[in-house]
């Protein structure tokens, strides 16, 4: 049975091989045995020890244990089911806070650091909105619309979800630790690298696709030709999530790159009715009584339910393949199911059809 070690120490191979080690685990070889052969086949100029690598990740645990930092493995139902369709996802997210954060509908809110007034207004408002009805906001704690996109959910009394390129239990910048420790209240930080993993510029772009992989849609505010956001918005695209823009003033600069995606095709977003429209976001509630029944009934003939076996696990590549369903478009629904009690998440970004006596 595979460990979180092994996982973690996955982790510490360069991360240009995790597409690789990943596109392994999902056809069935163990996480020991993947972390063997990637270093036998692909030998570097300093030779990787795997005992040294086990090491590392035993400390690893060991410090994400005495900081309550949990280390979701790659093959544990609580590993967030989008993030694990993604080409390269990490075989760890280390998390503090909530976990169950991670789950249903989501979409991330990101722009420039130094945002206008009218950026931060903005961001607060759409991310107030969509806590408001559900939705999971998601951004990378940065400053500026970042850190305005967390403070909207936050004052909306509901779940955020913020992204670090350090450790979990590095804060960066150093002056949002009060605001980080505000979103774990009911909501998480997340990260790919090691606790203790000091923010290096490189570790930001790939930070970003985290962030999009997490999501259903991107919504970018106030971005230049050169923003970081604009990375995010490529990795979305390249997921097949939905990416969406808040139009701004054409003065200065400050939104060449967010009218950009505009003209290539992003919805324009004025209002969080144009985000929950664009992408059929909607909360399900988990049914009771009568409800329940009409819920059972409702899901019977359901072309999701009729693709999966009961009790035989899928993955959504699978699922998509019999339904004809994209999977941005086959996730939503897999959520529904799942709180309507008829599907089941299990490892491995799977799910299982769940059959109950009449």
């Amino acid at each position: 049975m595979s460990t979180p070690l092994d996982f973690v120490a996955l982790s510490l191979l360069p991360m240009k091989w995790w597409g690789d080690a990943v596109g392994a685990l999902r056809a069935g070889e163990s996480p020991a045995d993947v972390l063997t052969r990637l270093i036998t086949e692909r030998p570097q100029q300093e030779p990787l020890d795997p005992a040294i690598l086990r090491r590392r990740a035993a400390a690893g645990l060991a410090r994400a244990a005495a900081q309550r930092i949990e280390a979701v493995i790659w093959d544990h139902p609580e590993y967030p089911v989008a993030l694990s369709t993604i080409h390269d996802p990490p075989p760890v997210l280390w998390a503090i806070g909530q976990v169950r954060a991670l789950h249903g509908p989501a979409v991330a809110i990101v722009g420039s650091r130094a945002g206008s007034p009218y950026a931060l207004e903005v961001a607060r408002a759409l991310a107030g909105d969509l806590a408001r009805r559900g939705v999971v906001v998601v951004s990378g704690l940065a400053r500026g619309v970042d850190s305005a996109a967390h403070q909207g959910a936050l004052i909306a009394r509901a779940p955020t979800v913020g992204v670090l390129g350090s450790g979990v239990d590095v804060i960066y910048p150093p002056e949002h630790r009060s605001l980080a420790d505000d979103i774990t209240t009911d909501g998480a930080i997340v990260s790919e690298l090691l606790p203790g993993t000091s923010p290096q510029a490189f570790f930001f772009p790939r930070r970003n696709r985290i962030i999009s992989g997490l999501v259903r849609a991107v919504v970018v505010i106030e971005a230049g030709q050169k923003s970081g956001s604009l990375i995010t918005a490529r990795c979305a695209l390249e997921q097949g999530r939905d990416v969406l823009a808040v139009p701004g003033t054409v003065l200065g600069g400050r939104n060449r790159g967010g009218h950009a995606l505009l003209r290539d095709g992003a919805k324009i977003v004025e209002s969080a009715d144009d985000i929950v429209e664009e992408l059929g976001l909607g909360v399900v509630a988990p049914a009771t009584g009568s409800t329940a029944s009409k819920g059972a009934a409702a899901t019977i003939e359901d072309p999701v339910l009729l693709a999966l076996t009961p009790g035989e696990p899928a993955d959504l590549d699978e699922i998509s393949e019999q339904t004809g369903l994209l999977p941005p478009r086959l996730l939503p629904r897999l959520f529904e199911l799942e709180l309507l009690g008829s599907v089941r998440r299990v490892g491995g970004g799977r799910f299982v059809r769940v059959d109950r006596p009449c």
